[in-house]
């Protein structure tokens, strides 16, 4: 009875403290995920340094985590350096009137007449819709410049975060596979149950960065190209849009340069905007197309409307870093099903849904390989 006592109140002393240390680490599990991730993506790149230099294991680790800084922190924070000033600039041309939203609306319904008659027909009013689109429109510009007006003034806490996340990936990508060991003794969750789960984190967190965020930049990236050549205005803050709505399927980059394109097409412009119809037709929508399966493959892709809903939910609930969460989250959800499914409805139906069964076919994902030393 006394040991019965002493386990319970063990247990409950675990969890108390386990939930006090979650909430104090809480502001960091942004840094905390994406040290995680990059510590994945550039493994392997540690283990290739480690071959050649079996004995610097620290040393492979630093110049692992030097190479990460220098291909992906530096660019990105000049990226969005830029953007957060593009974004400023434009939303105060807009409230100074030097850009007539509402003049080049009308431009495109006088280009298309016929834009009237449909949505008289089916009982729109085009005055309304254009009132409303603008007033969208100036709050969204409003929110961005307020958000990087706000990023701007913490940027202690920005680079106090970055700090965080590079050196605890400096540990993870040394010691990672004594992290995973561990992980799977203390979870109570049955060790092959375990090495499942973090294999599909391992799978679909490369997969999510190393595929749909190559995919995505290289969409956005030839979208600002094209509106730089072709003219058009703020063509780094198209991009970077573009980038972000091609994380989302059914979507994509399309949303930004068709409507550019007609109006073009509205504005007389008739040589750039088919320039630009024919670009990103055959450019930018075909790069999915091409990149994915060989960046992503076919058996870690989930479904697109998973996906969609879970990226979405992802950006709303966690921000810029949900467009990776999200669809992970997605992913974890649907691997506990499987194993549900597959371990405790067994007796009554063998044979699971075919969905999941094709989500979780392959139980053993890409993972942190042993050390060789």
């Amino acid at each position: 009875m006394q040991e019965i006592l002493e386990r319970r109140s063990f247990i409950i002393a675990l969890i108390l403290v386990t939930i006090a240390f979650l909430l104090m680490v809480q502001p960091f599990f942004i840094a905390i995920f994406w040290a995680c991730a990059i510590a994945l993506i550039f493994y392997p790149f540690y283990k290739y340094l480690c071959k050649r230099f079996p004995n610097w294991r620290n040393m492979s680790a630093l110049l692992t985590l030097i190479f990460c800084f220098v291909v992906v922190v530096i660019p990105v924070l000049l990226v969005a350096s830029s953007f957060i000033s593009e974004v400023a600039n434009l939303y105060h041309k807009v409230q100074s009137g030097e850009i007539n939203l509402g003049a080049r609306v009308e431009e495109v319904r006088s280009a298309f007449p016929g834009i009237n008659a449909a949505m008289e027909r089916i009982g729109l009013d085009f005055q309304q819709l254009k009132e409303r689109l603008l007033e969208g429109l100036m709050t969204l510009g409003s929110l961005i410049a307020k958000n990087a007006l706000a990023l701007g003034q913490n940027t202690l806490n920005f680079f106090v975060s970055l700090g965080l996340m590079l050196y605890l990936t400096f540990f993870l990508i040394r010691d990672g596979d004594a992290l995973v060991d561990l992980l799977i003794r203390a979870l109570p969750l049955g060790d092959e149950r375990e090495k499942l789960l973090l294999d599909k984190f391992a799978e679909v967190t490369r997969a999510t960065i190393k595929g749909n965020l190559v995919v995505a930049v290289t969409q956005g990236t030839l979208g600002g190209i094209i509106f730089w050549a072709l003219g058009l205005p703020a063509p780094l803050l198209w991009g970077v849009v573009m980038t972000v709505l091609s994380l989302l399927p059914a979507v994509g980059a399309a949303i930004i340069w068709f409507p550019a394109a007609l109006y073009l097409y509205a504005t007389g412009d008739m040589i750039k905007a088919t320039v630009l119809m024919l670009y990103g037709a055959l450019v930018i929508s075909l790069v999915d197309n091409i990149l994915r399966p060989i960046l992503v493959g076919r058996d870690t892709k989930l479904p697109d409307y998973m996906v969609l809903f879970s990226t979405i939910g992802g950006l709303m609930m966690f921000g810029i870093s949900g467009f990776a969460i999200g669809p992970l989250l997605a992913a974890l959800f649907m691997a506990f099903w499987q194993i549900f499914m597959r371990e405790f409805l067994s007796e009554n139906d063998p044979t699971p849904a075919p969905q999941v069964a094709r989500l979780t076919e392959s139980d053993s994902g890409p993972k942190m390989p042993k050390q060789d030393d």
